[in-house]
């Protein structure tokens, strides 16, 4: 859904036009390629003759089809080739010299091993991007590690932010190094295009997961390394109080936060303690996050005696922030979130249907949108190799 911009939008998205060779696996890389694709690239994807990763469980319930290539593999089309077969290299360097941005995530050197690294496809193509997806880079110390997302949370000092003070450390439940190594390949595709369009030249774009964590960890690297390590905070922050988790009468949660002195002023009227909007311990945020316990005890009392839903309702009609805790599955019946078109039914390559996550990006005039399922390994190689970069 598009309500807000059908009236001007065209069929096509941003990047149509935009050839993309996807030599990718597990999650960073073929995440990376699906946003392009999302976005109108046409995005070929290598992959082995009868390819099982990917498979990984759950099924998407009343599909038979497992959600991680489902999610991954959106909008591409599928090559089988097995790179380490006599003569794949030749048939791969045919496709490269056509293309514009190559994406691959294997152990920095492997793809060079097999005659498909930058500087031979540079060779035949000197205007391609070449992005490469690693977990430690293409160089340092610790290039030639294998690094995986939970890896990589635990080397980056993240998952030592996360969970309770005092518990232990917590993988998050998402792929989130993954997920950010993905956008940051996007963004070096993308500014590496700009380059080769003004210039004609191509370049190498050297992605790691430990530099997109630690660069998407809101300056904490830097305090650390200034001597001010931050510590274990669970749902509370350091900078702001209120901020945190509160459990409600009918055993719900609800989030709040109060940043500003003046909103404090005005959630000591919502809470009946209009003593308290300027009382010594809670008229300054400072004051409060000095006096952290006796103020989360106050709002702590307020919110079991009434339900999440009508601290929301309370604090919302003030311009206050605070929301329910919610489960993915009612986030997934929010009538927002359908509206801005974050699910999106699929039809996918068996036939079914799937409400696949879409795409964040939301555009007026050229609207980015899941083009097709994730294809069976190989669907598509003989039209492939037979017209590679033909209009799909």
């Amino acid at each position: 859904m598009m309500a807000a911009f059908d009236q001007d939008a065209l069929p096509d998205g941003p990047l149509t036009g935009l050839r993309v060779l996807d030599v990718t696996k597990v999650w960073a890389g073929p995440t990376a390629t699906a946003l392009l694709a999302d976005l109108g690239a046409d995005v070929i994807r290598v992959e082995m003759p009868g390819n099982r990763e990917g498979l990984f469980p759950p099924e998407i319930p009343g599909t038979g089809l497992a959600w991680f290539r489902q999610t991954t593999q959106r909008g591409k089309r599928s090559l089988a080739l097995d790179l380490r077969a006599e003569g794949a290299a030749d048939t791969l360097l045919g496709l490269v010299a056509d293309v514009d941005v190559l994406v691959e995530n294997y152990l920095p050197g492997t793809l060079a091993r097999l005659g498909l690294g930058y500087a031979r496809c540079r060779e035949v193509n000197p205007g391609l991007v070449y992005v490469s997806i690693s977990g430690f880079g293409q160089y340092g110390p610790q290039s030639r590690r294998p690094g995986y997302d939970p890896i990589i949370q635990a080397a980056s000092g993240w998952m030592a932010l996360n969970g309770e003070p005092g518990g232990r450390p917590l993988r998050s439940p998402t792929f989130i190094a993954d997920d950010l190594a993905a956008l940051y390949a996007v963004i070096g595709a993308l500014s590496a295009l700009r380059h080769r369009d003004a210039t004609g030249e191509g370049q190498h774009v050297d992605v790691a997961l430990l530099d997109a964590l630690l660069a998407t960890s809101d300056g904490y690297l830097t305090l650390a390394a200034a001597g001010a390590q931050p510590g274990r905070q669970g749902d509370q922050t350091d900078m702001v109080v209120p901020a945190g988790v509160f459990r409600c009468a009918d055993d719900a949660y609800v989030y709040l936060a109060v940043a500003l002195d003046k909103h404090w002023r005005l959630f000591a009227q919502v809470i009946d303690r209009p003593e308290l909007a300027r009382a010594p311990g809670y008229a300054t945020n400072a004051e409060r996050v000095a006096n952290r316990e006796a103020v989360n005890a106050v709002i702590g009392a307020w919110c079991a005696t009434r339900t999440a839903d009508e601290v929301q309702a309370l604090l919302d009609a003030r311009g206050l922030t605070a929301q329910r805790v919610r489960d993915l599955a009612e986030a997934a019946k929010d009538p927002h979130v359908l509206e801005r078109g974050m699910l999106c039914d699929t039809t996918l390559s068996n036939g079914t249907v799937a409400p696949l996550t879409g795409p964040a990006i939301k555009f007026s005039r050229t609207p980015a949108r899941i083009r097709s399922g994730a294809p069976e390994p190989g669907a598509h190689t003989d039209e492939i190799l037979a017209d590679p970069w033909r209009t799909p």
